[in-house]
């Protein structure tokens, strides 16, 4: 199979091309590097730098390919409610350039990487595709646009679509940002270094984590999956999680016990989010494999930013 990912030297983008080219498919990848790095992609890996609302680069990079997993985002929903604009600029404009790109070109599917955010707060748990999305930040509205363009786009230009709403996925390479770090590489290293860990909120909320490595199953299950065209797919854990709960389990993890401080001033978002993952067992054979601890304890033995301090501690 021949691919394009866009936003593929990201931290999900870079995982699913290594995967599909140590499994012998043709894969290129595009990506602005505003939050990617090539060195993460194998070099038998295609690279090219570029924005995806470049129209003209997209028309290059899309000759021969069979399937794009269109990752290329902004991703940070703190940092969408300061840059609205940019969020939609990119997020929603970006894919609307790919499906015409895609048009042009003639490529006949696309897997868009949506997210859990758009449920926003739901009136019963776990959340399926069928309930009413309440998105709460710019970032998730950007997504459900994304959802709503692929779709109207590909029933228009005779591109089968789906989209994969992909809950909090972490793992070995996840980016740590100065600011509005995702929590489970935020919490290792805080807990690793002897730090303490911020909780806004009880620590009551509750979340749906899901390891790299199921994430990549389920979209690569997509790119080829029969009667998906036009479906929404929830991908996650299927596990419901405590923010309280995951600082235990990274203690036992990693043998130290970090000090807690709890903000509870500031939201600490949603209340409970888990997947509902009965659609993705239907259409895409999906099946989670790594529980949260296993999960942690990978990400603890495989990213070089972690592996020598849980080392000098063990």
């Amino acid at each position: 199979m021949r691919v394009l990912i866009t936003g593929g030297a990201g931290f999900l983008g870079s995982a699913l091309a290594r995967r599909l080219a140590a499994d012998g498919h043709h894969v290129r990848v595009l990506d602005d590097l505003s939050a990617g790095d090539p060195s993460r992609l194998p070099p038998e890996v295609l690279f090219t730098r570029g924005d995806v609302r470049d129209r003209p680069k997209l028309w290059t990079v899309l000759q021969g390919v069979q399937c794009v997993f269109h990752l290329a985002a902004r991703v940070s929903v703190p940092e969408s409610v300061a840059y609205p604009r940019e969020y939609n600029d990119v997020n929603v404009g970006g894919t609307v350039a790919l499906m015409e790109a895609m048009r042009d070109v003639g490529v006949r599917r696309v897997v868009l990487a949506s997210s859990g955010t758009v449920y926003g707060n739901q009136p019963k748990q776990p959340v399926d595709e069928d309930m009413r999305p309440n998105p709460l930040a710019p970032y998730a509205v950007s997504k459900i646009a994304a959802e709503h363009y692929v779709f109207t786009l590909g029933a228009l230009y005779g591109i089968e679509t789906v989209a994969l709403r992909i809950f909090n996925a972490y793992g070995p390479g996840q980016p740590l940002p100065p600011v509005h770090a995702p929590v489970i590489p935020q919490f290792l290293k805080q807990t690793l270094s002897g730090g303490s860990l911020v909780v806004f909120g009880d620590g009551m909320q509750t979340r749906d984590f899901v390891y790299v490595d199921d994430v990549v199953d389920a979209l690569i299950a997509a790119a080829t999956a029969p009667g998906v065209d036009r479906q929404i797919i929830n991908v996650g854990s299927g596990e419901e999680v405590s923010i309280n709960s995951l600082i235990r389990t990274i203690a036992e993890v990693t043998g130290r016990h970090p000090s807690v401080l709890y903000n509870e001033k500031e939201s600490g978002g949603v209340s409970r989010l888990v997947a509902d993952l009965r659609k993705a067992r239907a259409l895409l054979g999906y099946e989670p494999k790594v529980d949260l601890r296993t999960g942690l304890q990978r990400f603890l033995a495989e990213d070089g930013r972690f592996r020598s301090k849980a080392a000098q501690h063990a």
